[in-house]
């Protein structure tokens, strides 16, 4: 397996409830290393860009609205296998489906307000990493 980097967000839900540092032990527990770090504040068009390949879906205007309601924390993370292992310490995407001990059952409430975004794919990943992190930042 090779190492890979994923794009992590932990959303206002999980930063209103002071859950972030919480979160970034899980996954340093798991062993990812923080190769960025950045707390922003996205305004609703940057929330739209970074979404906008859910632009057709009904729920685009809640996620955005959500996403730009607060402060969220962006990590690039790295691992061995670090998507399928990000995914599988997050829980599914529904916190009363997720495993126990997942960041998502521990610190979600539901479907929307889930605590944590992660990349789907090595495809995603490269573009979300980019969305918010200009290679010079990342080490």
């Amino acid at each position: 397996m090779a190492i890979q980097r994923t794009l992590s967000i932990i959303k206002p839900d999980a930063m209103e409830k002071n859950h972030a540092g919480a979160i970034l032990a899980k996954f340093q527990e798991a062993g990812f290393v923080v190769r960025g770090l950045k707390r922003i504040h996205l305004t609703r068009a940057q929330a739209e860009g970074f979404y906008a390949e859910h632009s057709q879906r009904g729920f685009f205007g809640e996620l955005t609205q959500f996403m730009s309601r607060g402060p969220i924390t962006v990590l690039c993370l790295e691992r061995e296998d670090a998507i399928a292992k990000y995914r599988e310490v997050i829980g599914a995407t529904d916190p009363a489906k997720a495993a126990e001990g997942t960041v998502r059952k521990l610190y979600g409430a539901n479907v929307g307000e889930n605590a944590v975004h992660g990349s789907d794919s090595e495809a995603s990943a490269a573009r979300e990493i980019g969305y918010f992190f200009a290679g010079y930042e990342l080490v």
